[in-house]
């Protein structure tokens, strides 16, 4: 599972940015927090909200891009060890308004936690060529990583875990270290990271392409819990069949007995989301995988998106630890009741123009107090109390 995501000179965030799924000490949901017997306990869901132009986007874009970079190369050779959704690669476009940014490096940190370890993943790109490298890995409860690999300007070290292993570390400079390896040696722990890599799940609900990309799984009982969660959401239907002579799907209802079908075509913009997106979703649940979605709200109706929200929230669903990380507009759904307050964050950009990022938990009243649980989290946003102006209040104040 992901802890914590850094990143700099990345489109429109040119200082160093951090997104963190440690859970803040708060009294609110603590029964749906990803709980650990050593380290921070984990949110199982992060929101960003924001004006257009903000920086939500490009913030879920960082993050896809240093997936991509990483996974595409074992993709593309067959080398990929999960069941693996291939994403279209982000490529690394630095900040642009400035004249130091684009001579600069983008640098990407990852946490992200497997079993009994937490490791960390650096990597730093300036016109795609790779200027540093690292990963280590440090067990929980323990003070000290260990280094796996460093990787520094061409010159490649190995820690205890690689060193006894023979491996080449002529690599190319457009290549990362941990792919090369990943492809061309059986090393668990390698294994272990490029899975973790490979596992998460990137989506763009907002691009219509998205919805064609359909990854139904074809037994029994995943189905039937597919079927129950589109009647739970208020899609009737009673199956589904895909028909190999005109690519696509048909779904079925039943209505007095009598068996009907729909192309997949023809079905609403909501229902064609839904068809789309649950799947995923169930793979992420069985599996504990996280989930990038930008828009997830982009056609949904807000009690629809609120029972995804549930759905990794609650942990007697979500047992294997999946996250779900995505953008929103929907307002109606910023509540105390539905989200902790540092799993609400905020994207805006600055008097300079950079994006930055921040949480609602961070955030402090002129009495330099926390923003109360209890508080209208929509309402005080929409008023402009949280920084991120989602400008609708400009709106309704201008005079004509």
């Amino acid at each position: 599972m992901l802890c914590q995501f850094s990143f700099s000179n990345f489109r429109s965030y040119r200082e160093e940015t951090t997104f963190d799924f440690q859970a803040a000490a708060l009294a609110e949901f603590k029964d749906s927090l990803i709980r650990a017997d050593k380290g921070n306990d984990i949110l199982p869901i992060g929101v960003i909200y924001g004006p257009n132009g903000g920086g939500k986007s490009n913030l879920l874009a960082a993050l896809g891009c240093v997936i991509s970079l990483v996974t595409t190369p074992v993709y593309e050779l067959g080398k990929n060890h999960a069941r693996f959704i291939m994403q279209q690669r982000i490529p690394c476009v630095p900040y642009l308004f400035d004249e130091e940014s684009p001579a600069e490096p983008t640098r990407f940190q990852l946490f992200f936690r497997i079993g009994e370890y937490e490791y960390r993943y650096f990597i730093a790109l300036f016109h795609s060529e790779i200027q540093a490298e690292t990963l280590y890995r440090r067990k929980l409860g323990a003070s000290k990583a260990a280094k796996i690999f460093e990787r520094e300007d061409g010159k490649i070290t190995l820690g205890p875990i690689l060193g006894s292993k023979g491996i080449n570390t002529e690599v190319n400079a457009k290549m990362p270290l941990l792919s090369f390896l990943a492809i061309n040696y059986s090393i668990p722990v390698i294994v272990e990271v490029i899975t973790w890599f490979e596992e998460c799940i990137i989506r763009n609900y907002a691009n219509p392409l998205a919805e064609q990309q359909i990854l139904l799984s074809e037994d029994e009982i995943s189905k039937k819990q597919f079927l129950t969660m589109m009647h739970d959401m208020g899609i009737g239907i009673s199956g589904y069949r895909f028909d190999q002579q005109s690519s696509e799907f048909y779904l079925q209802r039943t209505l007095h007995d009598t068996l009907y079908e729909l192309p997949f075509s023809s079905e609403s913009d909501g229902t064609r989301k839904l068809f789309a997106a649950l799947p995923v979703i169930l793979m992420a649940l069985k599996e504990g995988r996280l989930v990038i979605v930008d828009e997830l709200d982009a056609k949904l109706h807000p009690k629809l998106l609120r029972y995804v929200i549930r759905l990794f929230t609650n942990p007697e669903i979500n047992r294997y630890g999946a996250q779900l990380l995505f953008t929103s507009h929907d307002v109606s759904t910023m509540k105390n009741s539905i989200f902790r307050r540092d799993e609400i964050w905020f994207a805006a950009l600055d008097e300079n123009n950079c994006s930055e990022v921040y949480s609602l938990s961070e955030l402090r009243k002129e009495n330099n107090d926390p923003i109360n649980n209890t508080a209208a989290y929509d309402k005080q946003y929409l008023e402009g109390r949280y920084g991120a102006d989602p400008y609708l209040h400009n709106m309704l104040n201008w005079e004509v």
